[in-house]
């Protein structure tokens, strides 16, 4: 048994804050014109400091009891007002936690040799973006929530406006607007809230609603509120525009965060606030949110066909994935939300390992063109089996992550309303003929340009980055007990407490 930790949460929540720190500090005591040391020492430092953040995670998950559905490694202590220094986690953002963490290394290693401009700042904007995106998932105080999820839209938007492509302007304001106009009826909701009941406690504020629930009126505006906001982070049909054009403008470990970690922020608050706070109004507005499901699975992935960027395909289907998510949360059975938390787990490394592979390509071609490939099997054998992998994973093929989470999702859902089931698996046919059609074009063929000879297969520090991502798709594929051990408690009390709500 490992020795307990104090504060372990508030530690991994903050350590990589105080890796931005010391670089930061490294920097203003440093010589001007020493900018390539002050670069390597900023990368060295954040990726140490990411690591020693997974580590601690690692530490977290193997000292959390999973049959408990309680919250753990809680800290409170009295800020100001009603706002309090409240932090937890259950057996659902845990696993969040842990996916941010084994991720954000990822992302520092991808970007060794691509950024070289500006690296401290860059560096100092991942960090920053880690410690507000954990902070997310390990609030257990309302406004807290708020601040650490609207602090998360400042250094995305610097990643994507600075560093991104030609059109970064346009794409990071985009993106910005999208997602704070969203949050704003949400805050509006939580100052409601918070003025009715006379707390900010998350927790507090589920049991309250459970034993005195709103009126069905008022929950319905107040459940709106909220589904605004995270719709739109999900994001979900028809306020997904925002997503391909951040996407393609966004460098290659902006985009993995972006689709890795930072939709899950949407499912995440249906699951935490949408479901428990509002049973009634989450069940009226149950078909509504089936719809929007089943025509982003299918709707997105006709466009995803459509494509000639491969990021912007990759964007889409991504889109597609988030409507089995919406689709599993919303069926309300223990089954679909598991399915969905599974499914936003897989889909983080999946889809986080797609836009690695686009990376891989455009760091030696400088073209997310489709037509611009071809053949590349001859030239990069290696490359087309990690891409082959994951593209079959993105697909659902058994044995693969994607397999289990969508399977989930969609049993789920077909308990709710087998017309949603039958729709959203048509969704899975045109996922496999949208990305099997791009590994086609991208992969084999002949070998027409002749500068695609130019550059040799993925090298060692490539290769030690798909590694673990290929691990992780591959074990939760063969093991899913691995997320579901941790999951069923937290999701069995939701389920029970919104099923006796609605009278189910």
């Amino acid at each position: 048994m490992l020795p307990a930790i104090p504060n372990l949460l508030s530690i991994v929540t903050f350590a990589p804050l105080f890796g931005a720190a010391v670089i930061m500090i490294l920097r203003a005591l440093s010589r001007r014109d020493d900018e390539a040391v002050i670069a390597r020492n900023a990368k060295w430092i954040s990726l140490w400091t990411t690591l020693v953040t997974l580590a601690l995670s690692v530490v977290m998950l193997l000292q959390f009891n999973g049959a408990s559905p309680a919250y753990q490694f809680e800290e409170h202590y009295t800020w100001f007002g009603p706002v309090s220094y409240h932090m937890g986690v259950d057996g659902i953002s845990i696993l969040f936690v842990a996916l941010t963490a084994f991720l954000m290394p990822i992302c520092i290693a991808a970007s060794w040799t691509s950024i070289t401009q500006r690296v401290t700042e860059y560096m100092v904007a991942f960090l920053l973006l880690e410690t507000l995106v954990i902070g997310v998932f390990t609030s257990l105080d309302i406004f807290l929530f708020y601040i650490f999820f609207e602090g998360g839209l400042v250094p995305m938007f610097l990643i994507i406006g600075i560093w991104g492509g030609k059109d970064r302007v346009y794409a990071a304001y985009k993106f910005f607007l999208y997602t704070l106009l969203g949050s704003v009826l949400m805050l509006a909701a939580m100052l409601y809230m918070v003025n009715k009941l006379g707390t900010a406690n998350i927790p507090e504020m589920t049991r309250l609603l459970t034993e005195t629930p709103f009126p069905v009126d008022v929950q319905g505006f107040l459940w709106f509120a909220f589904f605004a906001s995270f719709a739109v982070k999900m994001p979900m049909w028809p306020v997904h525009t925002w997503l391909p054009d951040a996407h393609v403008q966004a460098p290659t470990a902006g985009s993995v965060m972006l689709a890795g970690i930072l939709l899950k922020l949407g499912g995440y608050g249906f699951i935490r606030f949408n479901l428990p706070m509002f049973p009634q109004a989450s069940e009226m507005f149950a078909p509504l949110v089936m719809i929007l499901s089943v025509i982003a699975v299918v709707y997105t992935s006709l466009v995803a066909f459509r494509q000639t960027d491969i990021k912007k395909l990759i964007a889409y289907s991504s889109v597609a994935h988030m409507g089995f998510v919406t689709m599993g949360i919303f069926a309300g059975n223990q089954l679909g939300v598991e399915g969905a938390i599974f499914q936003m787990i897989s889909h983080g490394l999946i889809s986080g390992a797609l836009f690695l592979c686009v990376g891989v390509v455009y760091d030696r071609w400088h073209t997310r063109e489709i037509a611009f490939y071809g053949g590349l099997t001859k030239l990069m054998p290696h490359f087309a089996f990690i891409f082959l992998l994951f593209t079959m994973a993105n697909v659902g093929l058994p044995g693969t992550s994607g397999f289990i989470g969508e399977i989930a999702t969609m049993t789920g859902a077909y308990d709710w309303g087998t017309w949603v089931a039958l729709v959203s698996a048509s969704g899975v046919i045109f996922s496999a003929v949208y990305a099997l059609n791009l590994y086609k074009r991208v992969m084999f063929g002949v070998v027409t340009n002749d500068e695609l000879k130019k550059y040799p297969d993925v090298d060692a520090r490539e290769i030690a980055i798909f590694t673990p991502l290929i691990i992780g798709t591959l074990v939760l594929g063969i093991y899913p007990a691995f997320v579901f051990d941790f999951t069923t408690a937290s999701v069995d009390g939701l389920v029970k407490a919104y099923q006796a709500a609605i009278g189910g």
